[in-house]
């Protein structure tokens, strides 16, 4: 069967209903650019979502050079055809008219037209200057987690390797560090213990700050057709606001923001106070027990209820259906890594998992989501301040590995000190000891927090700013030197979902102009450089993209991220595969620790862990004494109040986050027509009871303020809590068009970070909120993409604004692979 669906008023699309134990039935997803018919199209090309962290499989239609449309690929296992909103219409931004095509360099002030070895040139120079002066310290990395594994990897070597940096970040710390810090806090390592496909299986799903609606809607999609299916999951719902999740949950708990840790502790309390645990997969498996059985003593059900103004009943509940689960799987995502205690309160939901031995089993885990495509790609490779191969920095042994495969000195590799975080990196800059930052596919100057402090820092003279990037961005208006990029469908490589599914992307259209793909810019830069190994051999030594992934297979070897198992064909026309895929297990692993082993050994983990309170890492030979069997680790954390919390003068506590139809700081989805039109400006989520309390009706004009600025937004009067504010993030300068307060929100948030994982948090700055003026219509709502006028930029490509999607159902789906 056949269907045509508005994607944008229907993102979810069509039911496809099936029940506990079943696989996810087949629905390829399709759409062309008007007046393209599929039998027309001169090739489909093998590709993955670039959008959001699912890793929805598609493939590219080409006609006549260019892209055309896109359809799922019913094989993989991921999305088994389906697509998002963004898979669906964010393709038409490879072909704006605005794309950077050429090379810029500022002369007297102005970014001007240049070539590439002008601009390669002139970072060379500053480089070369910069390492005779000062030395590696002068130079930091700052990167993206929308770049390929291969592109990470390389740059892990040049950072880490030939200049001896360890000023190395991706903007992966702001949306994904305390996934990585919380699983190498419970088990000594990265990787996600479970699958998607344990949402075939479970008969409970928790939400923990994780509006998987918005942010992965074919897992949302997955999730649908469970419940609409027999035997429907439970779910547990942990959101401030009244999300599309909230409205489908069994039990909805809605937390003050900065609390989480407190509410994590009243359910564990609970769960261990009826005794829904498992005492000898405890005993077998895991250390820890007994403190975080003391440390949970005071968190009574009516505690936890005054400390986060939740109804005790509902956490009751919300334990009960958790703690008496068969099948298990917790997901967590923004609403608690960008809030305060962020790594202590993910740890508790692990906690959850080991308490109750709800791992390694169909239907059992926990996923500690990624919020951008390959972020997990950063975390592996070395790219974000982590060693490659999930290697662990305090180990002596794995430095001397690492720098043996590279082939260099042991001593050049930056091991005398933790990896510089991004806001330390951002700090040095201010500081003056920072002097070139090279910012590859991102826009900190609208993503990262108080942006009118990282502003003057990237406009300081003394620091020597390159911006790779496929638009002329906020960021890059401030550069020094830009460098024009070849994005998803220019270029090859392989990245990475969530639940560790390997997906190729291959080439399907040329870049625009002089743009090159960003793993060609960095080994251009390194040859420039003349890096070499010990050898005298090129550093790094290989030269495209599969001879990349090669040499990655290498250093993957024998780690827990092993991808040796993998090559590009046999990622080529069927399902992505899931690491570890090796000898032992040529078809990849489904889920992690199904037979209760962890790689938490002192010898082989990633990190000997941190003090949740303060973030100060543990000695190895701490870590020996705490954990000498290489179990799993049960922390405790007792929860502290958040550093600013709403006051007389700043009543509510801001919160910012995610919207469907865009993607960070909509440098893509603002030029893509139905993305823009259906949400085409920033609002203000306010609740009812505070709207009434300040006399704010839907599409009011309304300042929200903080210590650190204002901002002007429509009111949209929502099933918030009362007390709390939302704002979209996404929304920058370029396209705006509005008065000089139409600002984005993180002009407003604070720079503070969890001390674990150095995320910055996003979710507890104090606000007030004022009513300036009456609305000219209503709040901008998602709504059809007729409804709202297109981005200037735009050249729409889409035949019609409707965006109507073509469905298939599995009957008719095998055609479509």
């Amino acid at each position: 069967m056949t269907a045509s669906r508005d994607r944008i008023a229907q993102p979810w699309g069509t039911r496809t209903p099936y029940a506990a134990g079943e696989q996810w039935p087949q629905r390829v997803d399709q759409f062309l650019t008007s007046g393209v018919e599929p039998d027309s199209v001169d090739r489909w090309v093998q590709s993955a979502s670039i959008l959001h962290s699912n890793g929805d499989a598609l493939d590219i239609a080409v006609k006549d050079g260019a892209i055309v449309g896109v359809r799922g690929r019913g094989v993989d296992r991921v999305n088994r055809g389906r697509l998002g909103p963004k898979d669906l219409f964010g393709w038409q931004a490879n072909g704006s008219q605005d794309r950077l095509t050429r090379p810029l360099i500022r002369v007297n002030g102005e970014l001007m037209e240049t070539d590439w070895d002008t601009a390669m040139d002139a970072i060379v120079a500053r480089s070369k200057e910069l390492l005779q002066e000062q030395g590696p310290s002068a130079i930091g990395f700052y990167t993206s987690g929308q770049l390929f594994l291969e592109e990470y990897y390389t740059l892990g070597v040049i950072a880490h390797g030939a200049i001896g940096t360890n000023h190395v970040d991706g903007n992966t710390r702001l949306c994904t560090a305390t996934a990585a810090e919380a699983l190498k806090e419970s088990f000594g390592c990265d990787g996600q213990p479970a699958s998607y496909t344990d949402v075939d299986h479970a008969d409970v799903i928790a939400l923990f700050g994780h509006n998987v609606a918005e942010t992965q809607s074919v897992l949302w999609s997955r999730m649908l057709d469970r419940l609409a299916g027999p035997n429907p999951p439970s779910i547990v719902c942990v959101d401030p606001r009244r999300t599309p999740v909230a409205e489908h949950a069994a039990v909805h708990l809605a937390p003050l923001p900065g609390t989480n840790v407190a509410l994590m502790n009243g359910l564990l309390h609970e769960i261990v106070e009826y005794d829904w645990i498992d005492r000898q997969w405890i005993e077998q498996h895991t250390v820890g027990f007994d403190e975080l059985r003391t440390q949970l003593a005071p968190y009574t059900p009516e505690k936890v209820a005054a400390i986060c103004d939740v109804p005790a009943a509902n956490l009751r509940e919300a334990a009960r259906l958790i703690g008496t689960a068969g099948r298990l799987l917790s997901t967590v995502l923004q609403g608690f890594y960008q809030s305060h205690q962020a790594t202590a309160a993910a740890v508790q939901v692990n906690n959850l998992h080991l308490i109750r031995g709800m791992l390694g089993k169909p239907g059992c885990g926990v996923l500690q989501m990624n919020g951008q495509p390959t972020a997990q790609n950063t975390r592996e490779c070395g790219a974000d301040g982590d060693l490659a191969g999930f290697r662990n920095w305090a180990n002596d042994s794995h430095i001397a590995e690492l720098a043996q495969l590279w082939n260099i000195d042991t001593a050049q590799l930056p091991h005398y000190g933790p990896p510089t975080h991004a806001m330390q990196m951002f700090r040095y800059a201010e500081q003056g000891s920072l002097k070139m930052l090279w910012a590859s596919a991102t826009n900190p100057a609208v993503s990262l927090p108080e942006l009118a402090r990282i502003r003057s820092i990237l406009s300081q003279d003394r620091l020597f700013l390159v911006v790779q990037d496929i638009f002329r961005t906020e960021t890059a208006d401030l550069a020094d030197v830009v460098l024009p990029a070849a994005t998803w469908g220019e270029k090859t490589g392989t990245f990475t979902n969530v639940d560790r599914t390997v997906h190729l992307s291959d080439k399907a259209v040329e870049p625009p102009g002089d743009a090159r793909p960003d793993l060609e810019i960095f080994l251009d830069y390194a040859r420039r450089m003349d890096f070499r190994d010990k050898d005298d051999n090129p550093l790094p030594p290989w030269h495209d993209a599969e001879s990349a992934f090669e040499a990655w297979k290498k250093c993957s070897a024998g780690r827990p991220c092993d991808y040796t198992g993998i090559t590009y064909d046999r990622l080529r026309g069927g399902s992505g595969i899931q690491w570890p895929c090796n000898a032992e297990h040529p078809g990849g692993t489904e889920r992690l620790y199904t037979d209760g082993q962890f790689f938490s050994s002192a010898d082989y983990c990633e990190s000997y862990g941190k003090d949740l309170v303060t973030g100060a890492p543990l000695e190895p030979t701490e870590y020996r004494a705490l954990n000498p069997d290489a179990k799993a680790i049960i922390k405790a954390a007792e929860y502290l109040p958040a550093h600013e919390r709403p006051s007389e003068r700043y009543p509510f506590a801001l919160i910012t986050g995610r919207t469907l139809y865009h993607f960070h700081t909509r440098t893509k989805t603002g030029r893509a027509p139905q993305l823009n039109a259906a949400a085409p400006r920033a609002w203000v989520e306010i609740s009812q009871q505070d709207a009434r309390a300040h006399g704010i009706e839907e599409g009011d004009v309304l300042a929200v303020s903080s210590p650190r600025g204002t901002l002007h937004a429509q009111a949209r009067v929502s099933g918030i809590r009362p007390g709390v504010l939302f704002v979209p993030f996404h929304y920058g300068y370029w396209d705006t068009g509005g008065d000089e307060h139409d600002r984005a929100a993180n002009e407003l948030t604070i720079t503070d970070w969890d001390p674990v994982s150095k995320q910055p948090i996003f979710k507890t700055a104090a606000a007030a909120v004022t009513r300036i003026g009456a609305g000219t219509g209503p709040a901008p709502a998602p709504t059809t993409a007729a409804s709202a006028p297109l981005a200037s930029a735009i050249t729409p490509t889409s035949g019609g604004a409707a965006a109507l999607v073509t469905e298939h159902s599995a009957a008719t789906s095998e055609g479509n692979r």
